[in-house]
């Protein structure tokens, strides 16, 4: 089939990869380059540099809700847009554009986790399962039905970690969809709105670290965070992302900072939590070893949130 695709992120760059061996990619869509680092240098997307290397014509429209912007989706005559985090809402005038219709590859078992960050609301809400759902778009925002749905373990898996094998499954299970699309098989099972959730974006407030939390809840929030949104705490005046954190045998008062040989003991409401990989402020990440042989905490310190 002849396929428009929109995405932006490294989750999208799988997806693309897969579409494009199955499928005529007629043209990617993709957010505009952005600002990033200290010297704030515009860096392509991942799905750019992806597209390119594919040899796939490149668009990154600030919006979609423009009469040209329609116009030249129209004129590729897609049978099918595939969007997949896109960052972009497609507007009432594109999504009748493609005979049928706009498929999403959602990362979550919908109608849980509608919304921006459906991967890190898993973790931080401790889910024990969640998957990737297809689901046909509509105006609403995730409220489409879905003609497939994968599950995977969301274990202690990062969040990186998840999204990478969320979209590895969402990959193989789009390309079963647009089978079943052409061949005409493909069955939309309404969502049940009575236990629709939000996913709303991750803010610094949802991984933020606290004394006054509990070692799950605090590992949780390690586990949810990004560089868009990371945990940061305060050690000493020290100012540290943790990156990697897990449950601790060790007795320490909450609130009190400890360097041990594996790392960095913080005390929780319930116990101690190690930060066995970190990142100071303006480094690249050490492991918990090197971060301890080189740190010039010699006694027990108080730390707090950044």
């Amino acid at each position: 089939m002849k396929v428009i695709f929109m995405g932006t992120p490294v989750f999208a760059v799988p997806i693309l990869e897969r579409l494009a061996e199955h499928h005529e990619v007629a043209a990617v869509y993709c957010r505009p380059d952005a600002a990033s680092g200290r010297g704030r240098a515009l860096l392509p997307p991942p799905v750019k540099v992806a597209a390119q290397g594919l040899g796939i014509p490149v668009r990154q429209p600030g919006s979609l809700r423009t009469d040209e912007a329609a116009l030249e989706i129209r004129a590729d005559m897609p049978a099918v847009i595939v969007v997949a985090a896109y960052g972009l809402i497609l507007p009432p005038a594109v999504l009748v554009i493609p005979s049928h219709g706009c498929v999403n590859v959602h990362a979550s078992l919908l109608p849980r986790h509608r919304g921006a960050a459906p991967v890190q609301r898993a973790i931080l809400e401790g889910d024990a399962l969640t998957g990737v759902s297809i689901m046909l778009m509509e105006e609403g925002l995730d409220t489409g039905p879905y003609a497939l749905q994968r599950t995977i373990a969301v274990d202690d898996l990062d969040a990186d970690s998840l999204s990478d094998r969320l979209s590895s499954i969402g990959a193989e299970a789009l390309l079963d969809v647009l089978a079943r699309i052409e061949d005409e098989t493909v069955v939309w099972t309404p969502q049940n709105e009575a236990i629709a959730t939000y996913a709303a974006k991750i803010t610094k407030d949802d991984v933020a670290l606290e004394p006054t939390l509990s070692v799950r809840d605090a590992t949780r929030r390690v586990r949810a965070s990004s560089h868009q949104a990371a945990s940061r705490i305060l050690v000493g005046g020290i100012d540290l992302a943790p990156v990697h954190a897990m449950s601790s045998a060790e007795s320490i008062p909450p609130g009190v900072a400890r360097r041990v040989r594996g790392g960095l003991l913080l005390g929780m409401a319930d116990g101690a939590l190690l930060i066995d990989r970190m990142r100071p402020a303006g480094k690249a990440v050490l492991d918990g070893a090197a971060w301890a042989c080189g740190s010039r905490m010699t006694a027990d310190t108080p730390w707090r949130r950044a």
